[in-house]
């Protein structure tokens, strides 16, 4: 039976239940406040926000939506259908607000009963989380360092667990990093240091240059104290596709942010609970909100394709705004357990 760690969401401690109790659950209501009035008022304004949905893995409620906008609405882009509510503010307008709010309840994931054989499966069904992203090569160094791990190992979760081991021994977190890191892998094989977006774009970039398929997901982490100011809590995570199986969770970067926290070293026992816990488990204190890279909106930015799309985004006049930065953007996300 796995023993039990503490896992910290943005510096609160939570726990992780036991292997045999039911899942654990965590639920509030996130609500977003956007005050775009102080931004120059020479051309429309525009917000593009990401929209949480339900699926296996949590649910949402309870979505509200207000403010002084000209037109609203929800789409999705076209290549990974991200969902995003979008607001548009005419030119001159002066008061810019919006309002989200929604309720969200989430279930810990733990997916550690693989089986024995891996079913077959078609590459071709794939190809989206098999393929390179611009800052996310699978070719030239990625592919050496790919090919090295994964020596020897002749299936997709030997493969998937090598890189695993390999990216928690490997990357540390960097508080110094902004926001939750640009995942830029070339630089990052190079300097190893980053945070959650930088570790899991390496852990995808591996795997899809050893044809093991995975993707990131955005999100931002739910708190557990009654309320609680999340404007900068967001966090990606990973996860691959495990043939005969289906998508297996796993989360590197919490790994060693655990490590950083609690001053572990790699051969710690405590270090080794983590990582046997991270690999095929997420907690529950998190709401997934976005997937995929290079992401052109809907309707498209006038700025290039969005690296990722964890963070709301907005254009005043054609100008982005620093979305790494919620007091210049002048939005504020708040948990209420």
């Amino acid at each position: 039976m796995r023993k039990i760690v503490l896992f910290i969401a943005c510096c609160l401690l939570m726990s992780l239940p036991m292997a045999g109790q039911a899942a654990e659950q965590s639920s509030g209501t996130i609500s977003m406040e956007f005050d775009l009035s102080s931004q120059d008022t020479g051309g429309e304004t525009k917000l593009w926000i990401p929209y949480p949905m339900s699926d296996s893995d949590q649910t949402i409620t309870n979505i509200a939506i207000s403010g002084d906008f000209a037109e609203s609405a929800v789409y999705s882009d076209n290549k990974y259908s991200t969902p995003m509510l979008y607001a548009r503010w005419d030119k001159g307008a002066v008061d810019r607000h919006l309002n989200f709010t929604f309720n969200a309840v989430r279930k810990e994931v733990v997916k550690k009963d693989f089986p024995a054989v891996e079913g077959a499966w078609n590459k071709d069904d794939f190809s989206l989380y098999l393929e390179p992203t611009r800052r996310g090569p699978i070719d030239g160094e990625v592919k050496k360092l790919a090919d090295k791990i994964v020596a020897g190992k002749t299936t997709v979760q030997a493969k998937a667990k090598a890189i695993y081991d390999w990216v928690c021994d490997n990357m540390f977190r960097d508080p110094k990093t902004n926001g939750c890191g640009a995942g830029d892998v070339c630089s990052l094989l190079l300097t190893p240091g980053g945070k959650c977006t930088d570790i899991h774009s390496v852990f995808v970039s591996l795997c899809r240059a050893a044809g093991v398929p995975a993707r990131e997901v955005f999100g931002i982490r739910q708190g557990k104290e009654d309320v609680v100011d999340i404007s900068k809590w967001q966090h990606c995570w990973a996860e691959f596709y495990l043939p005969g199986y289906g998508w297996v969770p796993v989360d590197p970067a919490d790994v060693r942010k655990m490590m950083l926290k609690y001053d572990l070293k790699i051969t710690d026992s405590k270090t080794n609970e983590y990582r046997d816990y991270f690999w095929g488990a997420w907690d529950a204190y998190r709401v997934k909100v976005a997937v995929g890279r290079d992401i052109i909106l809907n309707p498209e930015q006038q700025g290039d394709p969005l690296n990722t799309f964890g963070y709301p985004y907005a254009e005043v006049g054609g100008k982005v705004l620093d979305w790494l930065d919620p007091a210049t953007f002048k939005y504020t996300i708040t948990y209420r357990r």
